[in-house]
């Protein structure tokens, strides 16, 4: 039998070519992988937030009679104990519309008070039946009416009460709502935040809400 006299390192090279082959195959295969992942997440974001959005026009359907008009604003004057004020004997009553003053001093837009009354009901009824409202448990709950994690700020225990912050600005309103979850004494109360930019619990806090 005759002997190969080729060298070893003939043979060699093609090894080491299918090796580096290998290894671009799996590189490019893992960037393929990490960017279906991301436009994976997208994916399924765009859905909630659709179903976010529908959620707020729903709640806010009952104060389409309230937007303003673009001959000016269209407030009632208020009713009930907060909406009436008392007067000396022989005064006149102020010729100004009152507004209710929100929690951080900031002023709502028609829609934005009237909506944040129908989110509060809402929320209440929901979270006064969550026993020991821990965050994940009010986290579920504010999930189950609608409201995505990226709205939802500020969740923490504080003692027996879990404390958040619902971001329901839209359309270029303001509203923002303050909780408590504690069972039969949750309380839910509107805030205003800024028109733009990001949600900062701190801004509010320092606001006064």
């Amino acid at each position: 039998m005759t002997p190969i006299a080729a060298p070893i390192s003939a043979f060699a090279r093609p090894r080491r070519t299918l090796a580096a082959a290998a290894l671009a195959a799996l590189a490019l295969a893992g960037c393929g992988n990490n960017g279906s992942s991301d436009s994976g997440s997208a994916a399924q974001s765009a859905p909630e937030q659709a179903a976010f959005a529908a959620m707020l026009d729903k709640v806010a359907q009952p104060c389409s009679s309230t937007v303003e008009s673009a001959s000016g604003p269209t407030d009632k004057e208020p009713t009930g104990p907060e909406g009436k004020q008392s007067l000396a004997p022989g005064e006149t009553p102020p010729t100004d519309p009152i507004e209710p003053a929100a929690p951080t001093g900031a002023q709502l837009s028609d829609r934005d008070r009237c909506a944040s009354v129908q989110h509060e009901q809402r929320i209440i009824q929901a979270l006064q039946a969550v026993s020991k409202p821990t965050p994940a448990k009010v986290r579920k709950s504010l999930n189950g009416l609608g409201h995505v994690d990226e709205r939802i700020h500020g969740l923490e225990q504080d003692g027996k009460v879990t404390r958040f912050y619902l971001d329901l600005r839209e359309k270029g309103g303001r509203l923002c709502e303050a909780g408590t979850a504690a069972g039969g004494e949750t309380d839910v109360t509107p805030c205003a935040a800024p028109a733009t930019g990001s949600f900062a619990v701190k801004k509010l806090l320092s606001d006064g809400a």
